[in-house]
């Protein structure tokens, strides 16, 4: 089978290269999104959930906490009983930001002596984790002005001293590429895979395909992996300049990333098939990608949360495969994510891939039939 593969294989990266206008589009198209959304992309932070650990218990504490529950920038402050909760909070994301209090908060304010308000915040949103950091500060700084003209502030006021994890220096570029890598790579492989049988319905070369030795499911394989060699060649491209042109650190292995890669763009392909499968004409294609594209990419999590999503969405992303890959690559590049978590990604995205691709295998077998 795979002898009958190969000239198909070889056919279809040669089609893909000689069009001069793909091939700058393939080429060059993912390179300067990259540079340009590194820089270009914002996010907007508001109603986040914040952890507290309280260790005075006093009733200066109680009103610093209450003035951060009655914020409208957080939606939830959740208590935490000891420090050794805080890792597993900020680790599983059940919170960007967690504010510990110290011991002796009021009695070193009493002496007249500065005290220190810890306030840990995950680096893998930078762009939240300072504007979050600005939100603590503007609430403590509210209430040391009010002590102040209370006469309750006999010294120095507190301070919030913050420390961010897995992004030291608070670098937006750190949070947005990991995930605009993501979603670049879907783009190529979507755009490769969706284009591949239509154009040879246009150009009127697929029936010199049904009448070669090849099945349909071999038609397809060939177009899968030519779809995937491209993406993957783009994607390892994309990679290198994230990290030796941007900054990126790779925390985590990168083997095991393209090894994730390879399951993603999978079940990318297996969309993109599908949608070609369907269509008669490339710019049936391209609308059809467009139109899974948008939403997929909005309900990723790349841009908005998705814990801020409404519950019912956020099921619905489970079937999106942007979103497992999305959190992937940002544990991989910036925490060395541990395989099991990994784990807990892939298999979804496998499922979505053994999925998709057996419906764009249905339906291409169906429309020739």
């Amino acid at each position: 089978m795979f002898v009958r593969i190969w000239p198909l294989f070889v056919k279809e990266l040669l089609a893909n290269w000689r069009d001069k206008a793909n091939r700058y589009v393939l080429l060059f198209a993912p390179i300067i999104q990259l540079l340009i959304f590194s820089f270009a992309a914002t996010q907007e932070v508001k109603n986040v959930p914040l952890a507290v650990l309280d260790e005075d218990r006093t009733v200066l504490t109680r009103e610093l906490i209450s003035r951060f529950e009655g914020s409208p920038q957080f939606s939830q402050v959740i208590r935490l009983n000891g420090v050794t909760e805080i890792a597993s909070v900020i680790d599983a994301r059940i919170a960007p930001a967690v504010l510990h209090i110290g011991s002796d908060f009021s009695r070193r304010l009493s002496a007249g002596q500065p005290a220190q308000i810890q306030l840990l915040l995950d680096g893998r949103r930078s762009n939240a984790a300072q504007i979050i950091h600005g939100y603590a500060s503007e609430i403590v700084d509210r209430l040391n002005g009010e002590l102040v003209q209370l006469g309750r502030l006999k010294g120095p006021p507190s301070v919030v001293v913050a420390r961010t994890w897995f992004n030291p220096n608070s670098d937006t570029l750190w949070s947005t590429v990991p995930g605009l890598f993501a979603v670049l790579i879907t783009v190529v492989g979507m755009m490769v895979s969706g284009l591949s049988v239509a154009r040879e319905r246009e150009l009127g070369s697929f029936q010199q395909l049904l009448v070669s030795p090849l099945t349909s499911t071999e038609i397809l394989i060939g177009k899968a992996l030519s779809a995937l060699a491209i993406a993957m060649t783009q994607g390892i491209i994309v990679m290198l300049i994230a990290m030796y042109g941007l900054g990126i650190p790779m925390e985590g292995s990168m083997m095991l990333l393209v090894a994730a890669m390879i399951v993603f763009l999978m079940s990318v392909i297996g969309i993109g098939l599908f949608i070609s499968s369907l269509s008669d004409t490339q710019q049936q294609a391209i609308i059809g990608v467009f139109m899974f594209l948008a939403p997929a990419i909005l309900l990723s999590g790349y841009a908005t949360p998705v814990a801020n999503m409404p519950d019912w969405l956020q099921t619905v992303t489970l079937a999106n495969p942007i979103r497992h890959f999305v959190v992937i690559s940002k544990g991989v590049f910036l925490k060395d994510l541990p395989i099991d978590v990994i784990a807990s990604h892939l298999w979804p995205l496998a499922l979505i891939a053994g999925v998709t691709l057996s419906a764009a295998a249905w339906l291409f077998r169906h429309k020739i039939a």
